[in-house]
């Protein structure tokens, strides 16, 4: 019998949090929430906390260290995207795109450009990112239940 899937959620920003929860319960998967400092949870046997402290990088490199081919990845973060695709995950961020070894490297770039931008003169005309939408959190519920599938028929 293959290793079970599980899904490693980047919770310190994430707003499906309450999404992840319904559909792993769901489905009976695995949730693991990891954060810098302590988010509640539901009490239940299959969603686990791992509060990693405020070190740099502590969250994502407790994350990418266990990302493998059984593992969801829920995150905003290009570069923990990037390190978690190579290491065999499906990676979906929290809008509901998913990140792919055929579309990070684009991200990537776009993300060192933009922070060049943000960092000069033009610092003062560019904004973040759109504000979450109804849209955004039924394109993830989406996202994440087809990857719950293909990864289950994998098995």
């Amino acid at each position: 019998m293959s290793e079970p899937l599980h899904i490693l959620v980047d919770a310190d920003a994430c707003p499906v949090k309450d999404e992840i929860y319904r559909v792993a319960m769901r489905r009976e998967v695995r949730v693991t929430i990891v954060s810098n400092s302590p988010i509640r949870i539901p009490q239940h046997p299959l969603i686990a906390r791992t509060v990693v402290g405020d070190a740099f990088d502590a969250a994502d490199d407790w994350i990418a260290e266990r990302a493998g081919p059984r593992t969801i990845v829920i995150t905003g973060d290009i570069l923990l995207a990037d390190r978690c695709i190579k290491a065999g995950a499906v990676v979906i961020g929290s809008n509901g795109k998913p990140f792919t070894a055929a579309s990070i490297g684009n991200a990537v770039a776009v993300r060192a450009i933009m922070a060049d931008l943000r960092a000069g003169a033009a610092s003062d005309r560019i904004g973040g990112p759109p504000p979450f939408s109804k849209t955004d959190r039924s394109r993830f519920l989406s996202a994440l239940d087809e990857a719950l599938v293909r990864l289950a028929r994998q098995a």
